[in-house]
C-alpha cells in the first residue's frame, strides 16, 4: 500500500513540476499543459539518430527516470509512509542520484552529435563541483541525527529544523541540488539557447516524454530530501504528517524553479571553482560547528 501511495505522489508531484516550470518559463499557468504536451510527444513519431549508439540511447532516459525513482523510495512521507526504510538510507539516497550522471553522459554520447555530446560533458563539469555538496552537508545532519536513518532524521528536528541549526549546510544542499537536476541557473547541460536542448536535441517522440518525466522526478526527489534533512518532514501542528510533507515539498520544489530564473547563468568551470574553493571549506566548517554545538549544547 506505501509503495502505490508514495508512487502516486511522485507522479502527481512530477506533474506539479512540469506545471510550475511551464509558469516560470512562459507566464502563464495551465494545469493541463503537461497532460497535453505529454499526449503530444508520445503520439509523434520517435525518430533514431543515423549512427547512435543504441544502447546508451534507450538506456539513458530510462536511467534518469530509475533514479529518481529510488532516491525517492527512501524518502519519508509520514511515520509508517515510506518504501523502504533503509538505515543508510541518506547515503542510499546519495548513490541513487549519482546515476544522473550516468545517464546524462549516456543521452549525451549514445546519439553521436554534436550538441548533445558537448551538453554530456558539461554535465560532467557540474558533477564535479556539487557532488561533495551533497555528501558534507548531509554529513552534518547525520551527526545532529547520529542516524542515517531518514525517519531518524526527521525526528531529530522535532525541537528545531535543520534549516535553522545548520543554516550553511542547508544553502549548500539547495544549490547542490539545482545543479543536479540542472536546473538555472545551472541549466547548461540543455543550453536550449547555444546546443538547441542539449542532451534532449536528438530524443523525440516518447524517448523525449521520458527523459523529461525522469527530470521531472529527480526535481521532486530532491525537494522531497531537501525537505526530509532541513525542514523537519512530516513535523507540523494540526495537519496529518503526509500533508505537512507534501506542502513542504511543493514549496520547495517552487523556490526551487523560480529562484535560479532570477540569477545569471553560470558556467561549468566558474561554478566548480566556486564549489572547490568556497563551497567545499564552507562545507567542512559547518561539520565543524555541527559538531561542536552538539557536544557542548545538545539540540
Amino acid at each position: 500500500m506505501s509503495v502505490a501511495v508514495i508512487l502516486l505522489a511522485l507522479a502527481a508531484g512530477a506533474y506539479f513540476v512540469a506545471v510550475l516550470e511551464g509558469w516560470a518559463t512562459h507566464g502563464r499557468l495551465r494545469l493541463a499543459g503537461p497532460a497535453l504536451a505529454a499526449a503530444a510527444l508520445v503520439g509523434r513519431e520517435s525518430l533514431l539518430p543515423r549512427k547512435n549508439d543504441r544502447l546508451f540511447f534507450e538506456a539513458g532516459p530510462v536511467l534518469l527516470l530509475v533514479a529518481g525513482v529510488l532516491a525517492a523510495a527512501v524518502i519519508p512521507l509520514a511515520p509508517g509512509l515510506i518504501i523502504t526504510d533503509l538505515a543508510t538510507g541518506a547515503l542510499f539516497l546519495n548513490a541513487a542520484l549519482a546515476y544522473v550522471l550516468v545517464a546524462l553522459i549516456m543521452a549525451g554520447w549514445g546519439p553521436n552529435g554534436a550538441y548533445a555530446m558537448i551538453a554530456g560533458w558539461r554535465f560532467l563539469g557540474q558533477f564535479l563541483a556539487y557532488a561533495m555538496l551533497i555528501v558534507m552537508p548531509i554529513t552534518a545532519v547525520a551527526m545532529r541525527a547520529e542516524s542515517l536513518m531518514n525517519t531518524e532524521i526527521v525526528a531529530s528536528q522535532a525541537q528545531l529544523w535543520n534549516a535553522i541549526y545548520q543554516p550553511v549546510g542547508f544553502v549548500l544542499f539547495v544549490v547542490a541540488a539545482l545543479g543536479l537536476a540542472y536546473l538555472p541557473p545551472f541549466d547548461l547541460p540543455l543550453a536550449p539557447g547555444e546546443l538547441a536542448g542539449g542532451v534532449e536535441a536528438e530524443y523525440t517522440g516518447a524517448r523525449l516524454a521520458v527523459i523529461r518525466l525522469g527530470r521531472m522526478v529527480v526535481i521532486v526527489a530532491l525537494a522531497g530530501a531537501t525537505v526530509t534533512f532541513y525542514l523537519g518532514g512530516w513535523l507540523g501542528p494540526w495537519l496529518p504528517g503526509w500533508a505537512w510533507s507534501a506542502i513542504k515539498t511543493l514549496a520547495v520544489t517552487a523556490l526551487m524553479l523560480a529562484a535560479g530564473r532570477y540569477m545569471p547563468r553560470i558556467r561549468e568551470e566558474r561554478f566548480l571553482a566556486l564549489c572547490w574553493k568556497l563551497g567545499i571549506p564552507l562545507a567542512l566548517a559547518n561539520i565543524f560547528i555541527v559538531g561542536v554545538i552538539a557536544l557542548v549544547v545538545p539540540i
